[in-house]
């Protein structure tokens, strides 16, 4: 009966995470309607493909006990997907400076990657410490992610105004991560639930500050660095 529910939690989790992954699509859009990146940083999408690319090969059978996290890997893989196209359309319209720098992280998140799954395709020989070694990279990398919101909590509580701070990117953000951290438990996986459970923490704060301040209507300017940090909270899923 667990096994029954965790499967239709992880579809729905799933499902919601699949939408967040879509979000960034709407500074895409206007990167390539000015055909320039400006000062958008590509940081959040790279360290997004560092998690995406952790958590799939988690949920792989080499990694997990058979298909138990298929649920994380497939979805997880949809993110790479998504991650890899940012991070494409940003190289297309960065200056060469910027595109050095974005190609000389990407490569060595590939590298870093690359070890991971070579470490415990070759060198580890149980799931358990497979799950331990693959899962303690995943948990460093999303609970990174999960810090950034507080970049846009920040700039609500100085301005008292939840113009950088959507309230809907925040409540989707705080679902996706309540449902993973119920998988995470219902399956008994620190390695799911620990990054969750942060995820959840900073949603809650995020729900609280916007009820706070969102009757404040002070104009107040928009700043890039605060739609990069609501940006990367989509990647940090699961």
């Amino acid at each position: 009966m667990v096994t029954i529910i965790r499967v239709i939690v992880g579809i729905i989790g799933s499902a919601v995470c699949i939408a967040l992954y879509a979000v960034p699509m709407l500074t895409f859009k206007r990167v390539i309607k000015e055909a320039s990146v400006g000062e958008f940083s590509c940081v959040p999408y790279i360290l997004a493909l560092f998690s995406t690319l952790t958590y799939s090969w988690y949920g792989f059978p080499v990694v997990s006990s058979g298909w138990e996290n298929i649920s994380v890997c497939g979805t997880c893989l949809i993110g790479v997907l998504f991650e890899t196209s940012f991070i494409s359309l940003y190289l297309w319209f960065a200056p060469r400076q910027k595109r050095k720098f974005v190609m000389l992280m990407v490569s060595l998140v590939l590298a870093i990657f690359c070890v991971t799954v070579f470490t415990s395709s070759f060198i580890v020989h149980t799931h358990h410490v497979r799950k331990v070694f693959v899962g303690s990279i995943g948990i460093v990398t999303a609970i990174s992610f999960y810090s950034s919101p507080l970049v846009a909590v920040k700039q609500v509580i100085r301005t008292k105004s939840v113009e950088f701070m959507p309230f809907y990117l925040s409540l989707f953000s705080f679902l996706a991560s309540l449902i993973w951290m119920i998988y995470g438990i219902l399956g008994r996986d620190p390695y799911i639930t620990t990054p969750n459970a942060a995820g959840c923490f900073t949603g809650i704060l995020q729900l609280a500050v916007y009820g706070i301040y969102s009757r404040c209507k002070e104009p107040t300017k928009i700043l890039s660095d605060i739609e990069q940090a609501n940006d990367m909270a989509m990647a940090t899923k699961p």
